[in-house]
């Protein structure tokens, strides 16, 4: 890792850390360079459970502002933001049967799909 850690902005503690790390953001400059929304794709794709007030405090850390800063209309707008990356970030759960296919090794990995 080069560079500020990512807990080292406002609002970003060491389990946002872990996460960045498994989504291969190493630094407070990658994540900075990637902005917000990107990083927050990349660690939904990484395991990372979606949470709105995750989201929009790392999006209040990148501007230099305290979590609960966002109000009003651009917390609504934030909410849109995060809706739609949470949609199109996060796998739809298997049915009870696509559960025990997959268990007992009838479908093809979800890679061949």
């Amino acid at each position: 890792m080069t560079g500020a850690p990512v807990s080292s902005i406002r609002n970003l503690g060491p389990a946002v850390e872990a996460a960045c790390l498994r989504a291969d953001i190493t630094s407070a400059q990658d994540l900075r360079t990637l902005g917000a929304d990107t990083a927050y794709a990349r660690l939904l794709a990484t395991g990372t459970h979606p949470h709105f007030i995750g989201y929009y405090a790392l999006v209040m850390g990148l501007q230099g502002r305290p979590w609960n800063d966002c109000q009003g209309d651009e917390k609504r707008k934030l909410r849109a933001r995060f809706d739609a990356i949470k949609a199109a970030n996060t796998p739809t759960p298997k049915s009870e049967l696509e559960q025990i296919l997959d268990q007992i090794g009838v479908l093809e990995p979800a890679a061949k799909r």
